[in-house]
């Protein structure tokens, strides 16, 4: 007879609480900079692009001011 496989160790959280404050910081702020720039009259796909930038940007700003 073979003998009853091991459980699998447990491989920790998906995400950090650390990562995933940065993530959603970065979100809130590229969704208030594409906002407000959809509201200056900028073209949907301009103002998105400008959220996106403005999320990608914040990252590692914000990766290292929340401690």
């Amino acid at each position: 007879m073979t003998s009853a496989p091991t459980p699998p160790q447990d491989p920790g959280p998906f995400l950090t609480v650390h990562a995933a404050v940065v993530l959603v910081a970065a979100f809130l702020i590229g969704s208030t900079v594409g906002g407000l720039t959809y509201l200056t009259g900028t073209p949907a796909p301009g103002a998105i692009l400008a959220g996106l930038l403005s999320a990608g940007a914040s990252i590692p700003a914000l990766r290292h001011l929340i401690r």
